[in-house]
């Protein structure tokens, strides 16, 4: 993984960049306003604990 210094950026423009921001902030928006039930943590953490699993497998 590339890692950034506060002055570089990932994004070609900085016209990519805002584009993606705002991209990034509508998800967020609708996933907070969202009324569908969230998914409880142990749930949550039981699926990636099997997801882990089953990599160490391979």
């Amino acid at each position: 993984m590339t890692k950034f210094t506060p002055i570089e950026s990932e994004f070609a423009t900085s016209e990519d960049a805002a584009a993606h921001d705002a991209w990034f902030r509508a998800k967020v928006e609708k996933a907070l306003s969202s009324t569908t039930p969230g998914i409880p943590h142990d749930q949550v953490m039981a699926d990636m604990q099997a997801i882990i699993e089953r990599a160490r497998k391979r």
